[in-house]
């Protein structure tokens, strides 16, 4: 049987998994800074022909997500702190004016589902089930933007966490953490029951802003520019 021709709209769709699989293996910090990845690689591991993967790889590489150092694989970029600084501005104001959004169309069940995230973040995290809690910590920040209902300001904030997630894969294995508890998720959600948007936005910048000496003191260590 001969090679599987594919229509250029399959194609397309193809390519677009790749991305979500690969972006989101970057958000939950499944790769660490300056990991390599190979497209042929991937090809193999996803079953398919590389042309999707290398269109896949060039979207990320766009967003700056990924970094292309050879014809035939893509990096994770490096940690440093000149990155990570330019990563936490972004992210504070995008963030900050989804949960602002989201304060105008919050609801009793949403406000239940995002304190499930809350309590599944808190119990995974205390016992170190880092894929756990990475995991729940994402569903509920996008438990929150997604009440933004505005599907841009979401698609722009989630190419952020893709550049930070590997940031993240390094905070958790090897960062003494001053700020665990996740207490401003619980602020956050008392600012949105009150339907308080600045305390709202205020939770979620801090909430951003907290992880940040731990991470400033390891690039300090480090000497990362």
């Amino acid at each position: 049987m001969g090679p599987m021709v594919m229509e250029p709209g399959e194609m397309g769709s193809l390519s677009a998994r790749i991305y979500n699989k690969v972006r989101e293996g970057l958000i939950i910090g499944n790769f660490a800074p300056g990991d390599r990845l190979l497209m042929q690689d991937l090809a193999e591991k996803l079953g398919t022909s590389i042309t999707p993967v290398r269109e896949a790889c060039l979207r990320l590489l766009s967003e700056q997500a990924l970094e292309l150092r050879s014809g035939r694989f893509v990096t994770v970029p490096d940690l440093s702190r000149a990155r990570y600084i330019q990563i936490k501005v972004i992210r504070t104001a995008l963030e900050g004016l989804a949960t602002e959004l989201a304060a105008d169309h919050v609801t009793p069940a949403d406000l239940e589902l995002l304190e499930t995230f809350r309590v599944s973040f808190v119990k995974s995290e205390k016992p170190g089930n880092l894929e756990e809690a990475r995991s729940s910590n994402r569903a509920f920040h996008f438990g929150v933007y997604r009440l933004s209902r505005m599907p841009m300001l979401i698609g722009q904030i989630e190419s952020m966490w893709a550049s930070m997630g590997p940031i993240l894969n390094v905070y958790y294995r090897e960062i003494s953490r001053g700020y665990t508890d996740a207490e401003e998720h619980d602020h956050l959600i008392e600012a949105l029951r009150a339907g308080n948007k600045k305390k709202a936005r205020e939770a979620i910048e801090n909430d951003i802003k907290r992880g940040s000496p731990s991470l400033l003191g390891y690039f300090d260590e480090r000497g990362s520019g």
